[in-house]
């Protein structure tokens, strides 16, 4: 059996800092907590490396730090909980917008979807917690513009926005087809653009739905 080296007490500490937060934690927050004169960048890749090749992983995700279980581990493990509501077809239509185009005003995505959004839609992301206001943009009016999160990285397994799946991605995965990606037409409200409709038929933001499926053990 392979001998698993000793941690120093720093190490240590870290260890039980990151695992015992509810929340993935930055690097300024751990340098605050260890106060100065410690190269947290260092501690953190020292971690990282004794966690290589072991069933829980040191992972970065947009900055920000926690334990996960290995990949090639995740598919070997059963974890048994409620699923969750598939994602509405007018949130997960909204929340691909923003992933794609931010930052993005409440106009724009309006724009886009060629229908009013409501605020119950932005509400049920803001929940979530997958998006956020940004600044006002500089424009009569000055409307606010909408980002994702960190947390919608992390739900979504994105270490950042560029591996958001490109168009060749999308199509390879049967989620578009030939019609354009959000219709042109105009539709009276939400409660009708969503009569009658499957959640395939969103196109790009049928991708969006299929990820708020029940989570795997990788999480």
């Amino acid at each position: 059996m392979t001998e698993i080296p000793d941690l120093s007490p720093e190490l240590r500490l870290l260890e039980a800092v990151i695992f015992a937060s509810a929340e993935p934690v930055t690097a300024d927050l751990l340098s605050r907590q260890f106060g100065e004169g410690t190269d947290i960048s260092e501690l953190l890749r020292d971690l990282k490396t004794h966690y290589e090749g072991r069933g829980v992983n040191l992972v970065e995700i947009d900055g920000e730090w926690s334990f996960r279980t290995a990949p090639d581990i995740s598919p070997h493990m059963k974890i048994t909980r409620q699923p969750r509501r598939k994602l509405p077809r007018a949130a997960a239509e909204v929340l691909a917008i923003i992933a794609y185009h931010q930052p993005v005003t409440r106009a724009d995505i309006e724009s886009i979807r060629g229908v009013e959004t409501s605020r119950g839609t932005l509400d049920i992301l803001l929940e979530l917690g997958w998006i956020r206001p940004g600044k006002r943009r500089d424009t009569p009016g000055r409307p606010l513009t909408w980002h994702t999160t960190p947390d919608f990285l992390s739900h979504f397994n994105l270490e950042s926005l560029k591996d958001l799946p490109g168009l060749d991605e999308l199509k390879a995965a049967g989620l578009l087809d030939a019609r354009p990606v959000l219709s042109d037409m105009p539709r009276e409200s939400e409660d009708k653009a969503d009569a009658g409709t499957s959640d395939e038929d969103d196109d790009f933001s049928a991708w969006i739905s299929e990820e708020t499926e029940p989570e795997t053990a990788a999480e």
